[in-house]
C-alpha cells in the first residue's frame, strides 16, 4: 500500500487532511468499480451461502436457486452492493488515517513494518461496528426459509428493529469483529510485500497490484472462512432461540460431523469471488494512489 505520507503536505500542514481525504475517496472509488463483478458473481455468493446454511453440495444449492426462479435470485443483493462501496471508503480511509497517526510514534515503540497491519486491525474493528447490521440484513434476506415470514426488506428491518441489538442488528458481532480485524490486518500487512515480490518479476505496477490483492485475499479467505460460516449460521434466522458464539460453534461443528471438508464446503467459490473483487479493488486503489 502506498503510504499517505507520499502525498507531501505543504509547509503549514494543510496538505495532511487532504491526503487523508484522498484515501477515503480512492477506497470508495475502487470499491465502487469492484461492485460490478459483485453483481456478476452474486449468484455464486448466494450458492455459497446456501451451502454454509444447509450443508448441501453445490449442485443441490444451484438446484434450490433454480427452482426459486430469477426474481428471487438477486434477493438480498442491495446490502452487499451498498456495503462494498461504503466498506472500501471506510476501510482504506481509516487504515491510512490510523497508519498516519501511528507513524508519528517513536520507531522503537512500534516498528515501521508492523504499522500497516496494526492500522488495518483497528480499521477492521470499526468496519465491523459499522457494517454488522448490513451483513445481518443481507443474511436474513438470502435465507429462503424467511421468504414467507419476511417477504421484503422493510419487513426485515421492522422485525430486527423490534429486537434487542445483540439479537437483532448486531447478532454475531464478535465473530464478525474477529474476522474483519484479522482479515484487514493480514491484507494491509501482506499486500505491500507480496506486491514488491511480484513486481520484481518484471510485471507492470497494475498487474503486480492485482496479483497481490488476489493472492492476499486468497490466503485470508481460506484462513477465515470458518468464521464466515459461523456468522452466516448465526445471522440467517430471526426469532429463533438466541445462543452465544461458543454454543453456536459447537452446534455448527456437530452439524458438519466434525469434518473440516464439510466445514469448508463452498470455500472454493468464496476464494473465486474474493480474488476477483479484491484483485480489482487493490489494482485500482494503488493506481489512484500512485
Amino acid at each position: 500500500m502506498a503510504r499517505s505520507t507520499d502525498l507531501k503536505p505543504d509547509e503549514d500542514g494543510h496538505g495532511e487532511p487532504m491526503a487523508r481525504f484522498h484515501s477515503y475517496l480512492h477506497g470508495g472509488t475502487s470499491s465502487l468499480v469492484s461492485t460490478l463483478p459483485t453483481l456478476v458473481v452474486f449468484p455464486v455468493y448466494k450458492t455459497v451461502f446456501r451451502q454454509q446454511i444447509h450443508n448441501t453440495p453445490v449442485h443441490q444449492a444451484v438446484g434450490q436457486l433454480y427452482k426459486e426462479g430469477p426474481v428471487k435470485l438477486y434477493r438480498g443483493v442491495a446490502p452487499p452492493l451498498l456495503m462494498r462501496t461504503l466498506n472500501g471508503t471506510l476501510l482504506f480511509g481509516l487504515q491510512d488515517t490510523i497508519h498516519h497517526h501511528l507513524s508519528k510514534s517513536p520507531q522503537n515503540v512500534i516498528p515501521a513494518s508492523v504499522l500497516p497491519a496494526l492500522a488495518g486491525f483497528g480499521a477492521g474493528i470499526v468496519e465491523a461496528a459499522v457494517f454488522t447490521p448490513f451483513e445481518r440484513v443481507q443474511n436474513v434476506l438470502q435465507n429462503g426459509q424467511n421468504d414467507r415470514q419476511l417477504p421484503s426488506l422493510k419487513s426485515v428491518l421492522v422485525r430486527l428493529k423490534a429486537q434487542r441489538m445483540s439479537s437483532g442488528f448486531y447478532r454475531a458481532f464478535l465473530p464478525i469483529a474477529a474476522r474483519n480485524a484479522l482479515g484487514s490486518s493480514l491484507y494491509f500487512g501482506l499486500k505491500g510485500p507480496v506486491c514488491a515480490v511480484v513486481a520484481g518479476q518484471g510485471l507492470s505496477p497494475v498487474a503486480s497490484s492485482f496479483i497481490s490483492g488476489t493472492l492476499t485475499s486468497m490466503a485470508i479467505s481460506l484462513t477465515l472462512y470458518p468464521l464466515s460460516v459461523l456468522v452466516a449460521n448465526m445471522q440467517a434466522q430471526v426469532g429463533a432461540e438466541v445462543k452465544g458464539v461458543l454454543p453456536c460453534w459447537r452446534l455448527l461443528w456437530r452439524s458438519r460431523r466434525r469434518s473440516l471438508a464439510l466445514l469448508y464446503r463452498g470455500g472454493s467459490l468464496v476464494v473465486l469471488r474474493s480474488c476477483i473483487t479484491w484483485g480489482i479493488t487493490t489494482a485500482i486503489y494503488d493506481l489512484q494512489k500512485k
